[in-house]
């Protein structure tokens, strides 16, 4: 009995990763149509302000809904706090970012640049978590970065050549590292979905004035195509794609479950190829593994540390 009572508690804590990976990996299969779709709604009329508050807004209604009927407790002030830090990072910082980067940048290249996210959000959480690692780690996130400008800007014809949508792109990274680790430490506390619902809720005022100025400035001239994209932003991106990826944060833990997000990168310019009809050139295959490896590597280091 008691080596069939020791098999079953050492099973439980593997099962329990497992499961983390598998919501992780849901998640970040759910996101990497983000930056491919968002530049199609783009490209077919939406303004980039609409596209960023506009699902936000959309997302929060739903939130809205499911809050009240499943009757959730509200969040102390202090989480208050935290899930405005959510909010900044995921549902305003990147979404806004990103659609004004992806106006002029291809959405492959958006992907390799966002590719540096697991690097970032690693560096988050070790800095919020005030871990100790090892020099490696800052080594390999080092070059993730380094890595990330160097093909930034040979695409845009050299060194010194970076373009404002990259700059965008970069704050977007950031955004969204941010949004990941304050989301996952707290989903441990209100729940996965729970912690993606309050944060719409929270930014759902600002977010309401942003996309009616954008709407009554510039109405979207988009076709059938576009409005679904969009609908996929709102629905998908914004919202139901946290559910997953919180909850697999949650379970964790949380430094290998972010590992899932470096398949993200490649989901995407696959998905740019195959929808937007982009080519898939050699610059942006050597950057994505660059950038894949050396977050790859970074992440690991910590696990190590």
């Amino acid at each position: 009995m008691t080596g069939q009572s020791s098999a079953i508690v050492s099973a439980a804590p593997a099962l329990s990763h497992r499961s983390g990976l598998g919501w992780g990996l849901v998640g970040v299969t759910a996101f990497s149509l983000t930056v491919p779709l968002t530049r199609l709604a783009a490209d077919d009329g939406f303004p980039a302000l609409l596209i960023g508050s506009g699902r936000a807004v959309v997302a929060a209604g739903l939130a809205v809904a499911v809050l009240l009927l499943t009757r959730q407790a509200r969040p102390s002030r202090r989480q208050w706090a935290r899930i405005a830090v959510v909010a900044a990072g995921v549902v305003a910082g990147f979404p806004l970012l990103t659609s004004y980067a992806l106006v002029t940048a291809p959405a492959s290249h958006g992907a390799v640049v966002i590719g540096l996210l697991p690097a970032a959000t690693a560096v988050m959480a070790v800095l919020g978590g005030h871990e100790r690692v090892p020099g490696s780690f800052w080594l390999f996130a080092t070059l993730g970065a380094v890595a990330v400008v160097a093909f930034a800007a040979l695409q845009n014809g050299g060194l010194g050549a970076l373009h404002g949508s990259d700059l965008l792109l970069f704050g977007a990274v950031l955004a969204a590292a941010i949004g990941y680790a304050e989301g996952g430490l707290l989903a441990r506390e209100l729940g996965a979905w729970q912690t993606i619902s309050w944060a719409l809720v929270i930014s759902a005022p600002v977010m309401f004035v942003l996309a009616t100025v954008s709407f009554v400035r510039t109405p979207p001239a988009a076709g059938a195509v576009a409005w679904l994209a969009f609908g996929y932003l709102a629905l998908v991106s914004a919202y139901l794609g946290f559910f997953a990826w919180y909850r697999g944060l949650a379970v964790g833990p949380m430094a290998r479950v972010s590992q899932v997000q470096l398949v993200q990168p490649v989901l995407s310019i696959g998905w740019a190829t195959l929808l937007l009809g982009e080519d898939l050139t050699w610059t942006t295959v050597l950057g994505g593994l660059a950038v894949i490896g050396c977050a790859g590597f970074a992440v690991r280091a910590r696990l190590a540390g």
